[in-house]
């Protein structure tokens, strides 16, 4: 069976698969793909049975080779307004139009598209296929297999993660950690208010923590590479409260910090639970020993640091036809990868990051062309 990767990516978006559903058809989709070229697959699902992570040798003796990774989860189409069904690849003016078409099922179709050629070629070392899940909610779908594939000893010469980068290699992104404050407060009447816990005063405070350290971040070290060249810190979501005449009793405020890789990541969630539980609880407790702070971890992503003159960068640079380079922001299973199984990994993949997320997301067919072109050297060289 034989399919370009415009097909493969329009049975791909076809899958609805937003984060918040099962990618389950698609992934059982890909192993019978790969099923009827001869190749076998292993399905990790995760502890409900509603989502899986796919792994795949092609080639080679099973040992080193490269990694072609991607997620198959995609964001929500709530609240955005498409021309066309999302969930169905329409092209238009050399535009391939649909969710997920651009992040990153289309680097998922490449690859695909390319395994009847990895078979045929005399291959010296093997290519290994790594599809994930909730990639978008915090990169959690990807760190069962990896963790499983380094307690095997698994070894591979180099990880290319084909999230959206135009085929520009980027060697670097910023390490995350994305957590909960959940405040509780002692409510009471507002006209007796000192008697009571404001918990929506002290998440403000934290809040207002949280603005000092982005500023101190912001005149901190600097890296111009990245398009954002300093460590950050957000507030996404703060609520608390019922009415304007109750001291509101709980309060909730949602924060990440995005860091520089050779900065510490730690540190900054070291300071901030200091100040929760050093200064603010303190405080909360003098009028009730029942006030509490709670700092909940949604996630956290190490970052990824490949140096420029790494074999996997100026390999990634030759395949891709260009001698530039970036750093970025974003969050990536890129770091975990090369923290968790020691591969030297960089991003590079087709579609343009400014697509991802939006209404009427879409892909070039050039950039679907110069990844194919991408993997034809990269097989290629797999056979010198």
């Amino acid at each position: 069976m034989t399919m370009t990767s415009q097909e493969v990516l329009a049975k791909l978006v076809s899958f609805d698969t937003v984060s918040a559903k099962t990618n389950l058809p698609l992934i059982k989709w890909i192993e019978e793909y790969l099923n009827d070229l001869g190749v076998s697959s292993s399905i990790l699902p995760d502890e409900t049975g509603e989502k899986a992570s796919l792994f795949a040798t092609i080639g080679g003796d099973g040992t080193d080779g490269y990694i072609l990774s991607g997620h198959t989860d995609v964001v929500p189409v709530e609240g955005q307004d498409w021309s066309s069904n999302p969930f169905s690849l329409r092209e238009e003016d050399g535009l391939l139009y649909g969710r997920g078409s651009c992040d990153m099922k289309g680097f998922v179709a490449c690859s695909l598209a390319k395994v009847p050629e990895m078979l045929k070629a005399p291959l010296n070392k093997p290519f290994h296929l790594m599809f994930s899940y909730d990639e978008e909610t915090g990169c959690t779908g990807v760190q069962p297999v990896l963790y499983k594939l380094a307690g095997e000893g698994f070894q591979a010469e180099a990880c290319f993660v084909g999230e959206p980068t135009e085929m520009q290699v980027v060697v670097a992104h910023k390490s995350k950690a994305s957590y909960r404050a959940v405040f509780t407060g002692l409510s009471c009447h507002s006209s007796l208010a000192p008697q009571g816990v404001n918990a929506v005063h002290y998440g403000a405070r934290l809040v207002a923590k949280l603005e000092e350290m982005a500023r101190e971040l912001a005149a901190g070290p600097s890296d111009d590479l990245f398009d954002l060249p300093y460590s950050t810190a957000h507030t996404g979501v703060m609520k608390g409260g019922t009415a304007l005449n109750i001291v509101p009793e709980h309060c909730e405020v949602i924060f990440e910090f995005r860091v520089l890789p050779t900065e510490s990541l730690q540190a900054c969630m070291d300071e901030i639970r200091r100040y929760a539980t050093e200064e603010l609880l303190p405080e909360m407790r003098k009028v009730s020993e029942k006030a509490d702070i709670e700092l909940i971890p949604y996630s956290e992503i190490p970052g990824l640091d490949t140096e420029v003159e790494a074999d996997v960068t100026v390999l990634a640079k030759k395949l891709a036809g260009r001698n530039d380079h970036a750093k970025v922001a974003y969050g990536t299973e890129a770091g975990l990868i090369q923290t968790i199984l020691k591969v030297p990994t960089v991003v590079c993949g087709p579609g343009s990051i400014e697509q991802a997320h939006k209404p009427d997301e879409y892909i070039k067919q050039s950039e679907l062309d110069k990844c194919d072109g991408f993997l034809d050297r990269l097989i290629q060289h797999a056979c010198a």
